[in-house]
């Protein structure tokens, strides 16, 4: 009798014979049950059959190729806390932007999605609607990118899917937006000039100067120029020490900016920088601003105090402030210049620029002075010195066609 049970076939509604595990819902859906090892019991649904058994068989694909088929509520933002709690020899700033980045544009839309679901498409749909509906920049989707393609790595590594689904989307979206990080521009020698001697004559603006021309006669970091300690000044020997860098990074549930002090990541990042004249005297200029007003350095980060350049309260100086202290100079800069322009023409404004531009600046004059390219990648830190000579490339190239251009009338009846 119960061999006759164990051998009768089991039909659906409509009289097809069900194979073990399938079976037949009172709402006319269909079930698949198997189990893995442990005995923990799994199942699929499917509105019709054939719907099902496409499903076991990739299920059974899936198990013969050790994907891990009893992981199949697992979602995006479940892997992203295995790879947070795996991730290590990362700074803590730049973890915690990673984990910024991941809440602010991942978590509650891309991140809920089943993880054995998702397919290529549904990546790129998720990085077109960043570009179109949120306009965000290509360096932000470019940063969340980033932080999903090391997820999904992780993913892929630990048998959860087959295939990374954000391999080249990146690429794919860059060409069909025709989306490409802005080159950066330096500023052109009479920009500088102007931008300079505004800083020199404007009292409101005059206690920006040290630290900005610090930034334009070094070429230093932002984060590595409001980082400098008196003790990494020498002021004999006209030498300033690049050893480590202030960093501003966002913590969860803490509103404002944490700072922390990061040494560099590689060696070169840890370099010596001789002074020219003008930058010793702004140094020179803020140690004396400082005992006029009865200025000290109140911040200790990691350990480190005793900060060149501060804020009014007599902590560290805030990347935002700077920036914001910038547009604010080139709007009052720029007002000035058009209210006393009575000639013909366009006079010259200052662009938009932000503290970056300043680095960027000085490297262009090196490079226009021919400085030997080893030495500005030196000076500048850069581990790779084709970061160097793309720069060098782009500055040498306009320096070609002016050249070009003033030798032109040497050439006589043939211009």
């Amino acid at each position: 009798m119960a061999e006759a049970k164990k051998n009768k076939r089991r039909l659906d509604k409509s009289r097809i014979t069900l194979k073990v595990g399938e079976s037949q819902r009172s709402d006319g859906t269909y079930q698949y049950r198997w189990t893995t090892r442990g005995g923990k019991r799994h199942y699929v649904y499917a509105k019709t059959l054939d719907e099902l058994r496409r499903k076991e068989e990739q299920i059974i694909v899936d198990m013969h190729d050790g994907i891990k088929v009893d992981s199949r509520s697992i979602t995006v933002n479940d892997i992203f806390e295995m790879w947070c709690d795996l991730k290590r020899g990362l700074k803590a700033n730049t973890f915690a932007n990673y984990k910024y980045m991941y809440n602010k544009f991942v978590r509650d839309t891309f991140g809920q999605m089943k993880l054995l679901q998702i397919k290529k498409s549904d990546v790129k749909r998720f990085y077109n609607r960043m570009a179109d509906e949120k306009i965000l920049s290509i360096s932000t989707i470019d940063g969340v990118h980033n932080i999903l393609h090391q997820i999904f790595d992780l993913a892929v590594d630990d048998n959860y899917i087959r295939a990374n689904p954000t391999s080249n989307v990146l690429r794919e979206l860059k060409l069909s937006h025709n989306l490409q990080v802005e080159k950066r521009k330096a500023l052109t020698k009479e920009e500088q000039d102007i931008f300079v001697e505004f800083l020199k004559r404007k009292p409101l603006y005059n206690h920006w100067y040290p630290i900005f021309a610090v930034m334009l006669g070094t070429g230093m970091r932002a984060g590595e120029t409001v980082g400098l300690r008196w003790c990494d000044i020498d002021l004999d020997e006209g030498m300033i020490s690049v050893n480590h860098t202030l960093v501003f990074f966002r913590k969860e549930g803490i509103d404002g900016c944490s700072y922390a002090v990061n040494t560099p990541k590689t060696k070169a990042g840890e370099r010596e920088i001789p002074m020219m004249d003008f930058v010793k005297e702004a140094f020179i200029k803020e140690k004396e601003y400082q005992k006029e007003v009865g200025l000290t350095c109140k911040s200790s980060i990691d350990g480190f105090t005793d900060f060149v350049f501060l804020n009014r309260f007599g902590e560290v100086l805030n990347l935002g402030v700077l920036n914001k202290a910038l547009k604010r100079i080139i709007r009052d800069c720029n007002k000035e210049i058009l209210e006393k322009h009575t000639g013909e023409g366009t006079p010259i404004l200052l662009p938009d620029f932000s503290c970056h531009t300043l680095r960027h600046t000085f490297t262009t004059r090196l490079c226009e002075a021919e400085v030997y390219v080893k030495t500005i990648q030196d000076i500048l830190g850069h581990t790779d010195i084709s970061t160097t000579m793309n720069i060098y490339a782009d500055v040498t190239k306009a320096q070609k066609k002016i050249t070009f251009k003033s030798i032109e009338g040497n050439f006589g009846n043939l211009v």
